[in-house]
């Protein structure tokens, strides 16, 4: 494994026994299972947060259609810049991964499970079919699951194309069923209208996972980690300027700065958390919290040393949007293009302070207007490089607005 992708850390899911987490959902009722998960305060690990206890119940609430199928789908698209942790969840921990799926199905009743699996990560297709078939013949999916009558359930493998856009759900979504990779209009929203029609959960590797972890430990004890509104532990994707890169486990709550000391990254100027789509954090704001109710991340963190151009970072991350922007919507479509213009044009040092002004709130119409999350969380790089970092860039602005 490249030593980038290595765990840096002893991760909690090393004390997880596979099938313990199975076996003690058994022994709840469906709704037990989903009141033990929204106990936990779990929330999804993949950046937006929504919380997982909330999601299984609108889905076990939803009909499904005659002769249909309700879906549990694991979103293994790991495509957000800066981001490697699922990777090693896939290639180390795969039982957990395919145990939570395992729970989401008993909780929400549905009998078919998909994993889409980034296009990338196709080496690992051999491995995770692997360890599929050992669940199979150990009696932990298929037919009667563990001799639970009637608890049917299997998973299947699908194979995503490299489509950064396929990360939002509905359009993941979209994927499965053979169309082109576009966020869907909502509502109404996958819980009641997924894949193929029918009541599908849209759940993140690292969520699953820990999903597994939770039924095999219990909620007070996830829920004793972290902060208040950020409860458990979280996977971090560390890279850049730091001496120690690589995949990393803390508690939701810990400071940037913290984080920084355990990763050799102390002399930093900024720190992008969140991948291209999430903020660029000034060595001033170090003190602030990797949490919900401050900074949420799905779990990139990317170091900016001291020597780094901060126009040459905002200009990686827009080439990036302009490059993956479905163009489905305009705000999204054009509003990346002129944002990159402004770049180009700061580097020329023919940007006026008003142009630069005008294009700042743009960034507001593109948060605003877009149809999904990638145009909405877009400009933030932009914004927060622009923001944090102006005695850097307006020396290259134009003395006349154009």
């Amino acid at each position: 494994m490249n030593p980038i992708n290595s765990k840096k850390t002893p991760l909690t899911f090393d004390t997880i026994e596979p099938g313990t987490g199975l076996a003690a959902a058994l022994t709840k009722s469906r709704a037990d299972i989903i009141g033990e998960v929204a106990a936990s305060n779990l929330r999804g690990r993949g950046g937006a947060g929504f919380p997982t206890g909330t999601k299984w119940n609108l889905a076990a609430a939803a009909r499904v259609g005659e002769g249909h199928s309700k879906y549990v789908v694991c979103n293994a698209d790991e495509g957000e810049p800066g981001t490697f942790k699922d990777r090693v969840l896939l290639l180390d921990y795969a039982d957990l991964v395919f145990e939570g799926m395992t729970i989401a199905a008993r909780a929400i009743g549905a009998t078919k499970g998909i994993l889409y699996l980034r296009g990338e990560y196709v080496y690992m297709r051999p491995h995770l079919d692997g360890v599929l078939e050992r669940r199979r013949q150990a009696g932990l999916l298929g037919a009667a699951i563990l001799g639970t009558a009637g608890f049917d359930f299997d998973i299947e493998i699908r194979m995503g194309a490299g489509a950064y856009v396929c990360g939002e759900e509905t359009a993941l979504i979209e994927s499965l069923e053979g169309h082109r990779g576009e966020p869907r209009n909502r509502p109404p929203f996958p819980v009641d209208t997924g894949f193929l029609g029918q009541p599908t959960v849209v759940n993140n590797v690292e969520t699953l996972a820990s999903v597994a972890a939770i039924l095999s430990k219990g909620a007070a004890w996830f829920k004793a980690i972290g902060t208040e509104r950020s409860a458990g532990f979280k996977l971090f994707s560390v890279s850049g300027d730091c001496t120690d890169p690589g995949v990393y486990e803390f508690p939701l709550g810990i400071t940037i700065a913290a984080l920084l000391a355990k990763v050799g990254g102390s002399n930093a100027k900024a720190v992008q958390i969140g991948g291209a789509s999430g903020q660029c954090v000034p060595a001033s704001q170090f003190g602030r919290t990797i949490a919900f109710e401050d900074i949420a991340t799905g779990g990139s963190i990317i170091v900016f040393g001291q020597g780094r151009d901060m126009l040459h970072v905002a200009k990686n991350f827009m080439e990036f949007f302009v490059e993956e922007s479905c163009g489905q919507c305009t705000p999204c479509r054009a509003g990346n293009a002129r944002l990159l213009d402004g770049i180009e044009r700061l580097e020329r040092g023919e940007c006026s302070t008003t142009y630069l002004s005008e294009l700042l709130a743009l960034c507001e119409t593109m948060q605003l207007a877009s149809k999904c999350g990638l145009g909405q969380s877009s400009p933030n790089a932009f914004v927060s490089i622009v923001t944090h970092f102006q005695d850097e860039l307006l020396g290259r602005t134009a003395a006349q607005a154009h």
